[in-house]
């Protein structure tokens, strides 16, 4: 019998690798490369998926246990995909299994019972069984006896197959009369698969955009790097409202004319609704759509789309990186500067780095567009690895918004404690009185960011979490934004029974503010909070559009992408808020969200203003920002980097510890930091800090502590990282301990 080499999903990190198992002669058939199939697992034998690697005629090892089950009609993986598995297990640290159930849609994924949990969608169609002709002649003869019989025939005729439910509709026929052609088999009734379709532009489709010279220029010098055969990388630099999507639109074109496929990904799905439009409004049926935001029976029909070859052009967030899209011409990956293309939970990978991979194997484009580049992406640039094209000006030759910064410190001298300025409260009566709209930006959401007792100095803990609760105004409850715990607040101080203050800003404070500025108007807010059900991004900034309200409040949302051209004020409530937050990439972080949000104003014919608050009006990242100066701000944060001997010019490890156990958490960290120095001690780039708490040590009663190693990456580095997790995750002093490993983490 036939061995297939098979990635099982009950292996742990330290016992990954691929198990033989002997394939039964009724299944030899069935199980190829790319299938899932259930076998027999450890010591007990309990049942479990794998995935099939390979098959091979032999093994060489005695007793092996058979394949039970083959759980697909045809593989759902492309030997393409398998080797993309294999990759992603060596870079980030995680199973293969892992990493296939990340590329999968969760639709094919099977519930307790064994049961796929979303199946095809089949609708009944009605079709004639004898010619057109002979249908209306017998609709012609039962024109009086069976009227409607008579219309279903013509009907059926004139149109074809059709769904029976729309046949029976629109003829106004009963279901008696479509059985009695059924019974003298006149017509039959089959099953058809239809496909869930999100909603998306059914208009007549335009033609494409015109490009201004510069636009054209860089197309022209993007498409010449298409047309080498190679696979390469482009950084597209354009400031906010420079047509960078003109460009991508006509790049994509090119790839379908060539028979080739492209992915654009997007780092939000807010942005993904009016991307789509946009697209689709060239494309058609063409797009598919890939994002956490649709229904699980959508996301798994548009997959199906992309696999079958009907949709060549796939717009989604980080995971439609992963879509099934034969031969990718062309990767695009819009705001490549965004945190939100890293995975945080297991495989934590960046989309980037898996984009590189796609575009190496398929020798496609990979183009990474920002106003404000990574700075790593930037610097690829500078030493030549990335070839670079730039759109300096917005499109039509319209102006930057002009920007306004306010010294928050001199608003609480006047008096002003509140978290709109007076510069920013007549700003936007003055956008009120002309009828055009405002966002207004504080990457925070609800009411207030703690409630403290000015007697004693009680705050609010979460009993769970080493945070402070946040204060909800909408359902007057303290929660927790990292394990979701919540509660009421007391009368008055549960200690000293003291009064309680109310501290700090979020978005429902300053929606709460603004009405109390503005009696009768209309306010938005776009957070966490309003837009947890599916389709409710698409939804509020329709009526954001449509309803023409006058402000919007919202967190990093309503900062990338977004093009209203009735907004003419963007107002950042709190541009210190990520400044300081001790990370490298703090200055870079706040620079991004500056100066995406500015943009969002005056992309429309009207002149475009911003305010931005802040209590240190003088700092350099700020002024930059303000000045959309993005070439000043990477000439100083490359120097700090190069300082720090942080990404572009080292890759930053770390292993990372949880339990409920803080003792034993730090010890496993000091015995892998001691395993690190041990292995690196050749190495004279490498620098190993730690073991050290996370910003937040405390989540859901679990300690976290980490390791940070700094140097050159590669194979033996990522060898001797993966060693240590494996040996701190199995030692027995260790147990109840969690260990994983991370390259360059965002938090």
């Amino acid at each position: 019998m036939a061995v297939a080499k098979i990635a099982v999903s009950a292996a742990t990190y330290w016992l990954d690798k691929p198990y033989d198992y002997l394939i039964p002669q009724p299944l030899a058939e069935q199980v190829v490369p790319g299938m899932r199939v259930t076998v027999p697992f450890g010591r007990g034998n309990r049942r479990s998926e794998g995935v099939v690697l390979a098959v091979e005629p032999d093994s060489g090892l005695d007793e092996l246990k058979c394949v039970e089950s083959a759980c697909d009609a045809a593989p759902v993986l492309t030997p393409d995909q398998l080797k993309l598995a294999l990759w992603m297990r060596d870079r980030f640290f995680c199973t293969v299994y892992d990493a296939v159930k990340t590329m999968l849609p969760a639709g094919m994924w099977f519930t307790a019972d064994g049961r796929q949990k979303v199946g095809d969608k089949l609708v009944p169609f009605a079709s004639l069984t004898i010619g057109a002709e002979d249908a209306l002649a017998i609709a012609e003869q039962k024109r009086r006896k069976a009227p409607q019989q008579a219309e279903l025939l013509r009907t059926l005729a004139a149109v074809g197959a059709v769904s029976t439910r729309e046949l029976l509709h629109f003829t106004g026929a009963s279901r008696q009369s479509f059985n009695a052609l059924l019974r003298a088999e006149l017509a039959e009734e089959n099953p058809v698969e239809v496909f869930r379709r999100p909603a998306r532009y059914e208009g007549v489709l335009l033609p494409l955009p015109e490009l201004n010279d510069s636009q054209r220029a860089a197309l022209d010098g993007l498409l010449a790097l298409t047309r080498e055969g190679e696979a390469r990388a482009a950084l597209l630099f354009g400031v906010t409202g420079s047509g960078k999507t003109a460009v991508y639109i006509h790049l994509i074109d090119s790839m379908l004319k060539r028979g080739r496929t492209s992915i654009l990904l997007v780092p939000e799905i807010a942005l993904t609704p009016q991307m789509l439009q946009t697209f689709c409004a060239h494309f058609g049926d063409e797009i598919a759509v890939l994002h956490s935001s649709l229904s699980v029976g959508e996301r798994y029909d548009e997959w199906k789309r992309v696999k079958s070859g009907e949709a060549r052009v796939v717009i989604g967030t980080r995971s439609a990186v992963f879509a099934p899209a034969e031969d990718p011409g062309l990767i695009i990956i819009d705001e490549e500067q965004e945190d939100t293309y890293k995975s945080e939970n297991a495989p934590r990978y960046h989309a980037r780095d898996v984009a590189k991979y796609l575009a190496a194997r398929a020798k496609g484009l990979l183009l990474l567009g920002s106003a404000t580049p990574d700075i790593e992406s930037r610097y690829a640039v500078e030493t030549g690895r990335y070839k670079y094209f730039a759109l300096p000006e917005r499109f039509n030759n319209r102006d930057l918004p002009g920007v306004k910064i306010v010294d928050m410190k001199r608003e609480l001298r006047r008096g002003n404690g509140g978290d709109v300025s007076s510069v920013l409260r007549d700003e936007i009566a003055k956008n009120l009185e002309r009828g055009e709209q405002s966002i207004l930006f504080l990457n925070r959401r609800g009411a207030n960011k703690l409630i403290t007792c000015g007697e004693c100095g009680y705050t609010y803990k979460c009993p769970r979490c080493s945070v402070s609760l946040t204060y909800h105004s909408a359902n007057r409850r303290l929660m927790c934004h990292y394990c979701g715990y919540s509660r009421t607040v007391d009368a008055a101080c549960p200690d000293c029974g003291g009064i309680l203050n109310y501290v700090g800003s979020g978005t429902q404070k300053v929606e709460q503010e603004l009405r109390d500025l503005f009696p009768g108007t209309e306010i938005l807010r776009m957070d966490t909070d309003t837009v947890s059900r599916a389709g409710s991004h698409e939804a509020l900034l329709t009526r954001f559009r449509e309803e023409k309200i006058p402000i919007m409040v919202g967190t990093q949302m309503v900062t990338k992408g977004l093009n209203f051209e009735n907004v003419t004020l963007v107002g950042v409530i709190s541009a210190d808020q990520s400044l300081y937050a001790g990370d490298y990439r703090a200055g870079e972080r706040t620079f991004s969200l500056i100066t995406q949000v500015v943009g969002r104003s005056g992309r429309g014919e009207r002149p475009g203003r911003a305010v931005i608050q802040t209590f240190t009006p003088g700092n350099e990242t700020i002024l930059q920002a303000a000045a959309q100066d993005y070439e000043s701000f990477y000439a100083s944060e490359i120097q700090l980097r190069r300082l720090q001997n942080t990404p572009p010019f080292a890759d930053l490890y770390a292993v990372t510890a949880s339990g409920q156990d803080e003792a034993a958490v730090l010890r496993c960290c000091a015995a892998a930091r001691d395993m690190l120095a041990d292995g690196l001690s050749a190495r004279a780039d490498a620098v190993i800090l730690g073991p050290a708490p996370l910003p937040v040590v405390k989540v859901n009663n679990r300690y976290r502590y980490r390791v940070n190693v700094s140097c050159r990456a590669d194979a033996a580095v990522r060898s001797l990282i993966s060693a240590v997790v494996i040996r701190c995750g199995t030692q027995k002093e260790f147990r109840g301990v969690s260990v994983y490993a991370d390259n360059n983490p965002t938090d």
